[in-house]
């Protein structure tokens, strides 16, 4: 259903590592959510994994009968949208698949194992959304810092536009299971923590030594235990959920040395959140080290919220879903320079392949998410050649793989890097393990895209970016390129004639230039 003209109700579930969640709230087609009831369950889905690395068949057991609990309440609001996903607790664990095919058959709920890129993606829409209302962090270098129970995700915003980000598998509950069995042998365990943290936070520090940040946002569902602590013990509270750096080092220092039933005993919070307030606090600590600032922000953002965001802009059509587009194209750049490509170049064959494509919408009928492939792969195509010259598309497809990239399944990874593959002088073939493991779908978008790259970068073989315009004209099974330019492109030709056989095969017509 698109551009529904009422209000709809939605739901949103969190299948975590410590708690299941779920969100009801009404959405509108002027992109507002307000929030009816929120529901929680603890879990032992991250305890279970980040231990043993399976998911206890007890734990699969009480996940099911709680969820069963969700479903009876999105029955009784009669939720027609609604999406449910998982999180590191299941998506590490040896048998998810047993627990998400078990959840399917007894509640109905589909849950998505969505990957780490993903969960950033919502996280992210959330926060952008949330900062679009103010412009407390306007052109302000910030480090962004998402503790997770099984993760920790670390982002820097320069100039209002994602740079990069690192994702270190060092959450909360994974740092107190991981070291677990050293806290009654260690004379000083929190010091001992600290010391691993640091281990594995060189990265980040390396890729943010020469930046100054200004503003350092945390996001985590221990941060408002943490900041409500801080709260009652201070009453220079000017900005709501903001502190000062001052104010957390007091706290951290009080409670570092401090049991969890002590920690209890001073502050009565219960137990289940007392036991991942250490090393949060730890993590948190060892971040605004590395950032040195003097106030630290909390939104009031969960990735529940990312989803209805992200389900309110799909129901309704609207035109800010394509708001993160810039931030992923951000990151994109930090690879580009990282692998030292030419920039200039690959630039350039971006603007030609886009070209090419919104050109022909009415030969390929695809649409924005296969364009924003194309323009990935158009950026990242040449990357092979930072490792290896003599098999480049191997090295090219390898590398894509193992990035990162916000919002990107591992399903639409394996079609950017296989575009970029094929780009070079092969074509897709039924051998290839990445080419077989896509659907019939899936390999037609993949073929169509790469024969689009192909061609585009024939057309800037030189790297010296010669044609400055082209026209298309479709003539029964021809399309001829009009090109401008005012040097001479004969090698751009050449190139471009022996690239267009796939090109012809792939969408039955053949380019003239």
């Amino acid at each position: 259903m698109k551009n529904p003209k009422f209000p709809q109700t939605t739901a949103a579930i969190d299948v975590g590592s410590n708690y299941l969640r779920m969100s009801i709230a009404n959405i509108n087609n002027n992109g507002h959510i307000n929030v009816l009831e929120d529901l929680i369950k603890p879990t032992h889905i991250g305890r279970d994994t980040f231990s043993i690395g399976r998911i206890s068949v007890e734990t699969i057991h009480q996940t099911c009968e709680d969820i069963k609990g969700f479903t009876l309440v999105i029955k009784d609001y009669k939720i027609k949208n609604y999406k449910a996903v998982c999180t590191s607790g299941i998506r590490e664990a040896q048998n998810k698949q047993y627990i998400l095919e078990q959840i399917k058959l007894r509640t109905g709920i589909d849950v998505e194992d969505i990957n780490v890129s993903q969960e950033r993606f919502y996280i992210m829409k959330a926060l952008k959304y949330h900062i679009s209302e103010s412009d407390f962090f306007n052109g302000k270098t910030t480090l962004v810092i998402n503790i997770t129970t099984g993760s920790v995700e670390a982002s820097i915003f320069e100039n209002n536009k994602l740079k990069f980000t690192e994702h270190i598998k060092i959450g909360s509950l994974r740092l107190k299971e991981t070291l677990g069995e050293l806290e009654n042998k260690a004379l000083d365990f929190s010091d001992l923590m600290e010391e691993y943290v640091e281990s594995k936070l060189y990265w980040i520090k390396y890729n943010i030594k020469n930046l100054k940040i200004q503003n350092l946002i945390i996001i985590g569902g221990e941060i408002h235990t943490i900041i409500s602590l801080i709260n009652n013990k201070s009453s220079n509270i000017k900005v709501k959920n903001l502190i000062s750096g001052k104010d957390f080092k007091l706290l951290y220092n009080e409670i570092k040395n401090m049991t969890e039933n002590q920690i209890n005993l001073k502050y009565n919070r219960g137990i289940k959140k007392i036991e991942l307030l250490l090393p949060t606090m730890l993590i948190f600590n060892c971040f605004l080290k590395i950032a040195d600032t003097q106030n630290i922000y909390n939104p009031d953002i969960t990735l529940r919220l990312g989803i209805l965001h992200d389900l309110t802009d799909k129901i309704f059509d609207l035109p800010r879903k394509s708001q993160l587009t810039d931030d992923i194209l951000s990151s994109i750049d930090h690879i580009v320079n990282k692998y030292k490509i030419d920039k200039p170049h690959s630039h350039y064959v971006e603007k030609i392949a886009l070209s090419i494509f919104d050109q022909t919408l009415k030969i390929h009928k695809l649409g924005e998410e296969e364009r924003l492939y194309l323009q990935i792969s158009s950026r990242l195509h040449d990357i092979g050649q930072f490792i290896d010259t003599v098999t480049p598309e191997i090295q090219s497809y390898n590398i894509i793989m193992s990035q990162d990239i916000m919002g990107f399944s591992h399903r639409e990874l394996n079609i950017i890097a296989s575009i970029a593959k094929y780009h070079w002088n092969i074509i897709p073939q039924e051998a290839d393990p990445n080419y077989f493991a896509l659907n019939s779908k899936d390999k037609m978008i993949t073929s169509m895209l790469s024969a689009i790259l192909k061609i585009s970068e024939a057309l800037d073989i030189s790297h010296l970016q010669k044609i400055t315009d082209i026209k298309l004209t479709k003539n029964n099974n021809m399309l001829f390129f009009n090109v401008t330019s005012r040097e001479d492109i004969s090698i751009e030709e050449w190139a471009f004639n022996n690239k267009i056989n796939f090109f012809e095969e792939v969408f039955g017509i053949r380019p003239i230039i």
